[in-house]
């Protein structure tokens, strides 16, 4: 078997802000014959991490630390990863559990500590043999033959853009931002929401930093609005495609889930129920007047930043 080397390693790192439309992306990216797609939310982070940007989101959605003294079993359990790890312990309790993932976790931490026991103790290694071992344990995985590339996704990763592309001289990030309003709308719909006001400068503050990154590595740091993901998925990922060194296929055209089309409900990956132009806009309008006047006067910026004026147009 092949192991995982970070030096050639391709991972493709999708990031968002909340209720952004990564879940959705992630899942027009499954079924691609390229590909390795993660089946949940592949949260990296450890308690390690901490920084200056830890008050801005929490640890498991951001991109790992670990102690230079701590084995490959410590290493694999140190990940967050709290989406798959449920699953695999708790399948009962997974909002997952009838996804008909078949995978044993203790040939995915002994595919893990094999990888590792031949590598050098860096941080880039040891991503990269938890996405390895996940597929070489993920035994009913609809493989092509052709796959050769892996996909994570993580909410708030891309904060972390420089260090993954540091890590993974062969890696990409592709971040997706959808409108402030419908992401608030959704958010809002959370058994326990932001505050609005936090909520807002957040979402500011995720895409501000991803244009910040894009700027400095413009191949390797994409950026993906949601509403020109849905509109037209040919026309929106076929240059990332390109860049990223895959070919466009048919399957990135609806949202599947190891190869299975889910186009009528994304439930439950992520807060969007329906990935279209239509309910993104029905989204938006479910906001009243004074929060939307309120939304749009302290994101004004980053709303320009992204072209947003022609979508603004269409509220009701």
């Amino acid at each position: 078997m092949p192991q995982a080397d970070a030096n050639d390693f391709k991972l493709i790192m999708l990031s968002s802000g909340f209720e952004n439309g990564g879940n959705v992306t992630h899942r027009f990216f499954d079924g691609h014959p390229e590909l390795f797609v993660y089946p949940f939310e592949s949260q990296l982070g450890t308690r390690s991490t901490q920084d200056f940007l830890s008050s801005i989101e929490r640890f498991q959605y951001r991109y790992p630390e670990f102690p230079m003294h701590q084995s490959p079993e410590e290493d694999y359990e140190a990940f967050f990863d709290e989406e798959m790890k449920t699953l695999l312990r708790t399948p009962r309790r997974s909002k997952f559990k009838d996804a008909g993932v078949e995978l044993k976790e203790a040939d995915r931490v002994r595919r893990f500590v094999e990888i590792l026991a031949s590598k050098p103790r860096t941080r880039g290694h040891i991503v990269a043999a938890f996405f390895e071992a996940t597929f070489d344990a993920w035994t009913n995985y609809q493989r092509s033959g052709k796959n050769h590339a892996y996909v994570g996704y993580s909410p708030a990763i891309g904060m972390d853009g420089d260090r993954i592309l540091a890590d993974f001289p062969k890696g990409h990030v592709v971040h997706i931002i959808r409108n402030v309003f419908s992401a608030y709308a959704d958010t809002k719909k959370r058994p326990f929401p932001l505050p609005r006001r936090r909520y807002v400068i957040t979402w500011n503050l995720y895409h501000q930093i991803a244009l910040m990154h894009h700027h400095e590595n413009p191949d390797r740091y994409h950026l993906l609005r949601y509403e020109d993901l849905v509109a037209d998925p040919r026309q929106a990922l076929t240059p990332i495609c390109e860049k990223i060194g895959i070919a466009f296929a048919d399957t990135m055209t609806y949202p599947s889930f190891n190869g299975r089309d889910i186009s009528d409900s994304v439930y439950p990956w992520g807060t969007i129920v329906r990935a279209t132009p239509e309910a993104n806009v029905a989204t938006m309008n479910e906001l009243g007047d004074e929060e939307f006047a309120e939304i749009r006067a302290l994101s004004t910026e980053t709303l320009r930043a992204y072209d947003y004026g022609s979508l603004i147009a269409q509220r009701q």
